[in-house]
Order: structure tokens, then C-alpha cells, then sequence
């Protein structure tokens, strides 16, 4: 007895067990509501709350109101924008008369066919045998043809004589997103709607209504990156929601879509073109470095990078600003981008980027292609000599200016931070440059320098010392490893910092061309008393001339243009305290038919003297002599 007592109490044991999970999975699904997605319960049910469709609803609610509608439709356009749901609405509106009960419907009047599975001859010839028969309720039977481009050319072919002159109490409304696959034949017996794809604010609000009728907390530029990742889907932009809810619950926030969707924040973009101004390549590299380690590839960086350079073109004027489909905060943030970005860096940053897009499935290091891509576009502001610059090939900043204590200390930023604004163009070369030289020999006196001139009635006129060029007057030599070194150029930067001039109060007193002539003249003369007898043949080469503030330039080569842009910032520094006009720039160029006329072999030399001389060329053939 105890036997049989010990194997019942372990049969209930063993029950107990294995139906206790069983009853407990039974309960949560007894009490586990049905989900229904958002594009499913949120369908239209009237023409009003169609988003984006406002012209194509408006033609088709004045068309059953005046009796004017077609026997057969043709509804087509991209997926998701309410091809379907517009069908339905108006098969049930065509039969109302007003008289209708509360809850009534017609949808026994309304039949709808995919065509994508019944695409034969036999299933036209069976949808023909119903539109014979005339609805029992309601004056019109509609048929709703989804996907109708799937129809074989025979079941075509079947369908056109009904099609055209189908019974007075059958309409035909046909769908489709490849209108182009559909024979002339049925396009001619159709009346065409084009449903465009919907724009991103009409979505952005739609989901806004959405995420208030669910009461999640969505953030305006959450909603927005929905939108664009929609691409003019309605149902895509409202499954997505669906997904990013799951995600992130009733707090949605840009951070959490943005990772939901692996889409690449534009705060990324924001901070890559601010290290493209300061010309700082290392942690250009740095930053996309991790950008793809995030796992964003990088075809899609550069598109989107020339993308963001568009954004900013779009944003120089006020006017053009709402072309940008994204939240107010986010324009604001153009706005302020665009003006400190030059337009002539934008237009040479998206001509750079999409060169690089279209090279990059092609390429067998993608990498390399980018990074050779973000190294052009950090070396389009700079200021310093450019080499290759004018035979096809794009210039990239040398690796030794990276190497100046001055980039170094003052330039790299950490990654994640938006760079300053990069300073001015003179500043950042007459800098640099007065590092790099050594001065052999302790300065001078500037006591005469600093003496201020006087006006016409006698009063001393305060001139504005260049701190950059004071600077290199007062450097002394010391040796580029010792202590003091380090000391002296930190002195140099203090003094800078002190004596850096009120941008916003600088001289541009007018001047005239006498004046910048005479201005001229006398730096020649102090560059010819300094021994640089080289670059005083340059100067001294061309007249300049003037245009407003811009002092044009022109030589016959490149060779010299170089040699005169590495003295331009002291030429324009005196020029400047000299007319009291700070705006002063110069505008070099090469004529290069100019460059022509030098003669540089044997044969050119003789031409030149002939052109001088024609009876060199009688002197030639009367003693017979070789050129």
C-alpha cells in the first residue's frame, strides 16, 4: 500500500509541474491585448484625413458629387501614398445617398482583386461573368484592382472590351506603382490619377497626431528623421514609428531613432565641416575614423556630407531657407554654418564629394578614396603656398605644417566638439611663418616706427600696429631646443593675445591710386635697402592697378606668382598702415600669353630678334648659318 500511496503522490507532483507553465502561458494571452499597426488602424476612412493627396480627393469628391466620374480608374504613383486606401474610400462613398443607417456599409458591392495572383486569361474571364450581374443594394458594384501591372498581356487583352464599355452599375478602379508596364491600350481607357510621393512636413504632422492619439512624448526632430527615412511612404513612415516605439517607448527622442535606424546623426556633418574650415586634417581623419566604427559605411557619409554642403548653399539666402525639410532648431543651426562657410568652398565641396561618390563602388580601397576626399576639402581654405594648384591636380595641405607647435597648441580639438571659428587668413600664415624663421640678430630700435603721423592741423593720427608683423620685428634669436625657445614663443603668443587689434574698429579710409603707387614705390625701396633683389624684379615687373580695395597683379608665370605670394602678408601689412586701410587685399594672377613671349630655346630667340630685326633673317641665308 505504501508503494502504490508514494507513485500517485508523484504522479500529482509531476502534473503540477508541467501544467502549471501551460496555465500560466494560457493566462497572459488571455489577457494580452491584439496589436494592430498604426497604418492599419490610422487608414482613412473619409477623403479630409488622406495626407498629401489634397488635389487628387478634391477631384474625386467633385466628381460623385456632380455625377462626373469615369467607368474605369487608373490610380498610380510610389508605394504607401494612399492608392489603395483611396479606392476603398470611394467605392463606399459612391453608393451612399445619404439615406444610409449609422454602421451601414457596402462593402458586399465592392470586390477586390490582386492581380499579382490571378493574372491569367481564366480569372479575367470570371471577374468579366460578375460585372453582368447588378448589385442587389446600392447603385454601383465597384471592382479594385491592386497591382493591375501584373497582368499578363493575353488577360490584358481579355479585359479591354469590358473595360471600355463596361455595365452602366460597374466601375473599375485600377492600382499600381509601375505605370510603365501597363499596355497603351488600357492607359487610353482609363482616367489617370498620379499620386505624388508625400512630403516630409505632411508626414512629420501626420505622426505628430499619431504619437498624440498614443500619448508618447515624440520629439519634433525625432518625427522629422521618420519622415525622411520614409522617403514619401506614408505606411513606411508609420511602420517605422511602430518600430522606434517598441524601441524606446513612450519617450521618443532623436538619439533613440537615430540609433534605432542606424541613420548618421547630422551633429557629425556639423562638426566635420567646421574641422574642414580650420583646415585640421588630423582629427578630420580621427573623426570619420569613428564614424565607421560606429558601423556607418562610408558611401553613404559622402553622400550625405555633399548633401549637408547643399544644405548650407540652400541656407546663404533667407528666401531659399524653407527648402531645407528639417525642424526649426536644426535650421537654425544651418543658418548660423552657412555664414561662416564661403560659397566658392561649398560649390568646390560638392563638386569634390560627388567626384568621390562616383568613384567609390569602383575603387579598391573605399577608405583611402574618402579620406583622400576629406584631405582636399580641409586644404580648400588654406591660405598657404599651394603647388599643382593650376594643372588639373587638387592641392592637400603638406604633412610638415601639421608638424608647427602653433597647429598643434592651438588647433587640435578632441573628437565629439565643434571646432571655433578659424581665424583670420593673415593671421594664421604671418604666424606660422614667423615661427618657422629664425632671426639671426637681435631688432632694432622701433622708436621711429611707432612715432605716430601727423594730420594736416598737427594732431598725431593713432595708427593701429599689426600684431602679427610686431611680432616678427621684436623675435630674437634662440635655439629651437633650448628652454628659452619655449619661453620666448610663449612671450610671442602673450604679446599677440595683448596687442591683437578691435577687428570691428579697424582704418579703411579712402585712398587714391596715386597714393597706392607711391605706397608701392616705397616698399620696393625698403626691399631693395633688405638685398631681396629678387623680389624686388617681381614687384617692380608690372604696374599695379587698382580696383576698389583689390590691387591686381599680374605675371608671366606661375613660378613668380609663388615667389610674391610668400611676401604678400608683409607687402599688404605695410600697405595697409600705410593708406589706414585694413580691407586692402591682392588679387594675383598668371598671364599666360605673357609667359609665351619669353624665348627660352634657340629657334624662340631667333624669332624674337627677327620680329626686332628682319634683315637677321637675310644675314642667315647669305652665309648659310644654323639656328
Amino acid at each position: 500500500m505504501q508503494k502504490y500511496s508514494n507513485v500517485n503522490k508523484y504522479r500529482k507532483i509531476r502534473t503540477a509541474i508541467f501544467l502549471k507553465p501551460v496555465v500560466h502561458l494560457y493566462i497572459c494571452f488571455r489577457t494580452m491585448e491584439h496589436f494592430i499597426v498604426s497604418a492599419r488602424k490610422y487608414r482613412p476612412a473619409v477623403f479630409k484625413d488622406v495626407v498629401g493627396q489634397q488635389a487628387i480627393t478634391n477631384t474625386l469628391e467633385n466628381a460623385i458629387e456632380n455625377n462626373h466620374l469615369a467607368q474605369a480608374l487608373l490610380f498610380t504613383g510610389p508605394r504607401g501614398v494612399g492608392k489603395t486606401t483611396c479606392a476603398r474610400i470611394l467605392a463606399k462613398k459612391i453608393n451612399q445617398d445619404g439615406t444610409e443607417r449609422e454602421g451601414e456599409d457596402f462593402a458586399f458591392n465592392i470586390f477586390e482583386l490582386d492581380a499579382a495572383s490571378n493574372n491569367s486569361v481564366d480569372d479575367i474571364r470570371n471577374l468579366i461573368d460578375q460585372v453582368r450581374i447588378p448589385p442587389q443594394v446600392g447603385k454601383y458594384k465597384v471592382y479594385i484592382i491592386d497591382e493591375v501591372h501584373m497582368l499578363s498581356s493575353a488577360a490584358f487583352n481579355a479585359f479591354l472590351k469590358t473595360l471600355e464599355e463596361p455595365p452602366k452599375h460597374a466601375i473599375f478602379i485600377l492600382a499600381t506603382t509601375e505605370k510603365h508596364k501597363i499596355i497603351p491600350t488600357i492607359l487610353s481607357r482609363c482616367q489617370i490619377f498620379d499620386f505624388r510621393r508625400i512630403g516630409v512636413r505632411d508626414i512629420k504632422e501626420h505622426l505628430a497626431e499619431v504619437a498624440k492619439a498614443e500619448n508618447i512624448d515624440a520629439e519634433d526632430d525625432a518625427l522629422h528623421i521618420i519622415a525622411q527615412k520614409a522617403d514619401g511612404a506614408l505606411r513606411d513612415a508609420l511602420s517605422i514609428f511602430d518600430r522606434v516605439v517598441s524601441f524606446a517607448g513612450k519617450n521618443l527622442t532623436r538619439e533613440a531613432v537615430t540609433e534605432n535606424l542606424n541613420v548618421l546623426d547630422y551633429t557629425w556633418y556639423f562638426q566635420i565641416t567646421y574641422l574642414l574650415l580650420e583646415n585640421n586634417i588630423p582629427q578630420v581623419l580621427v573623426t570619420y575614423n569613428d564614424i565607421l566604427s560606429k558601423g556607418f559605411d562610408g558611401h553613404h557619409f559622402i553622400m550625405g556630407l555633399a548633401s549637408h554642403f547643399r544644405d548650407l548653399l540652400v541656407c546663404k539666402n533667407q528666401q531659399t531657407i524653407d527648402l531645407l525639410e528639417v525642424g526649426e532648431q536644426v535650421k537654425a543651426m544651418y543658418f548660423e554654418q552657412s555664414q561662416k562657410t564661403d560659397t566658392q568652398f561649398l560649390i568646390n565641396g560638392i563638386d569634390i564629394a560627388n567626384t568621390c561618390d562616383l568613384k567609390y563602388k569602383k575603387s579598391q580601397n573605399q577608405r583611402l578614396l574618402v579620406e583622400l576626399c576629406l584631405m582636399q576639402l580641409a586644404s580648400l581654405t588654406f591660405q598657404g603656398e599651394k603647388k599643382n594648384s593650376n594643372n588639373g591636380q587638387r592641392f592637400v595641405i603638406p604633412p610638415s605644417y601639421f608638424k608647427s607647435e602653433k597647429f598643434t597648441s592651438e588647433k587640435i580639438t578632441s573628437a565629439g566638439t565643434i571646432a571655433p571659428q578659424s581665424p583670420k587668413k593673415n593671421e594664421i600664415e604671418t604666424e606660422f611663418e614667423s615661427e618657422k624663421r629664425e632671426v639671426s640678430e637681435p631688432s632694432e630700435a622701433i622708436g621711429n616706427e611707432n612715432t605716430q603721423p601727423k594730420t594736416d592741423n598737427g594732431q598725431a593720427e593713432k595708427v593701429i600696429e599689426r600684431p602679427q608683423i610686431l611680432a616678427e620685428r621684436n623675435a630674437k634669436k634662440v635655439s629651437a631646443l633650448s628652454l628659452k625657445s619655449i619661453q620666448k614663443k610663449q612671450e610671442i603668443k602673450q604679446e599677440l593675445v595683448a596687442n591683437q587689434p578691435d577687428a570691428e574698429n579697424l582704418p579703411v579710409n579712402h585712398f587714391s591710386e596715386e597714393e597706392m603707387q607711391a605706397a608701392w614705390t616705397e616698399y620696393t625701396a625698403n626691399v631693395e635697402g633688405d638685398g631681396k633683389y629678387n623680389l624686388l624684379s617681381h614687384l617692380t615687373m608690372g604696374v599695379p592697378k587698382l580696383d576698389g580695395a583689390i590691387i591686381h597683379l599680374e605675371f608671366p608665370n606661375q613660378t613668380i606668382k609663388t615667389e610674391v605670394e610668400r611676401a604678400k602678408y608683409e607687402l599688404l601689412g605695410f600697405l595697409r598702415e600705410k593708406l589706414q586701410n585694413y580691407d586692402i587685399d591682392l588679387d594675383i594672377t598668371v598671364n599666360e600669353t605673357a609667359e609665351k613671349r619669353y624665348a627660352y630655346t634657340t629657334r624662340e630667340k631667333f624669332e624674337k630678334m627677327k620680329e626686332l630685326n628682319p634683315m637677321i633673317e637675310k644675314l642667315r641665308k647669305e652665309f648659310d648659318l644654323d639656328v
